[in-house]
């Protein structure tokens, strides 16, 4: 990114962003991004009506234990990072910030969000939820800090076994949904309305939220295998 500046013979010129400006972007980017997919997700879960793959499973584990849905995602997130060792991934800051900062997003937003009642707040609340996760995501993902617990497993798990990331996400995705619905967590119309349209809103979000690199080049969405890039808990 490039900012103006104006001489005292009248000459526009173009300085280039200091370092330390992208840096401080793509931060507030990273951690803004994590912070408002846990809204997001708290969004969902007060729609009463699905949530996204995941989060069902954190769902059913929560009900299990007593414990909050954004501790059981903190939890597993840190389980699933575990899982990285024998795949031999690499975490970055955005991984280790994706275990720690959703989780308690959501648990805050959940504490003074209170569920929608009526069909229309109801519908009100999924919709927010799904456009909100997929600015999040565009978010978090465009900040380049490295892949979501769950994202590297998949991505890793591609590497591993040679087999394709979709086939790999959705044989992931059917694992933990199927789980937690088996323990109690919500399952709806929400959940396929989530699926089919957070791919399409992430990748617009992307392009919104792009940052160009910090030698002023070309725009880079996503580091590794953008098309992989799509956070999922």
């Amino acid at each position: 990114m490039r900012r103006s500046i104006t001489t005292t013979g009248g000459h526009l010129l173009f300085a280039r962003q200091p370092r330390q400006g992208h840096l401080t972007r793509r931060l507030v980017q990273l951690y803004g991004g994590l912070a408002l997919y846990g809204a997001s997700s708290a969004l969902l879960v007060r729609s009463g009506l699905g949530l996204e793959p995941w989060n069902v499973l954190h769902q059913g584990l929560a009900e299990r234990t007593g414990l909050s849905m954004g501790v059981v995602l903190t939890v597993v997130g840190a389980l699933v990072l575990l899982l990285w060792i024998p795949l031999r991934q690499r975490p970055g800051l955005g991984t280790v910030s994706n275990v720690l900062v959703i989780g308690a997003a959501m648990d805050a937003t959940l504490a003074v969000l209170p569920d929608a009642h009526g069909w229309a707040p109801r519908v009100a609340a999924l919709a927010g939820g799904i456009v909100l996760n997929g600015a999040a995501t565009g978010l978090y993902i465009a900040a380049r800090f490295g892949p979501g617990p769950r994202d590297g497993l998949m991505t890793g798990l591609n590497r591993r076994t040679g087999v394709s990331v979709r086939l790999v996400r959705t044989a992931l995705e059917v694992t933990v949904v199927a789980t937690g619905f088996a323990l109690g967590g919500t399952v709806g119309i929400g959940t396929l309305l989530y699926a089919v349209t957070i791919g399409p809103l992430a990748q617009v979000f992307l392009r919104v939220f792009a940052v160009p690199s910090a030698s002023g080049g070309s725009t880079v969405v996503a580091a590794g295998q953008p098309r992989a890039a799509i956070l999922r808990r």
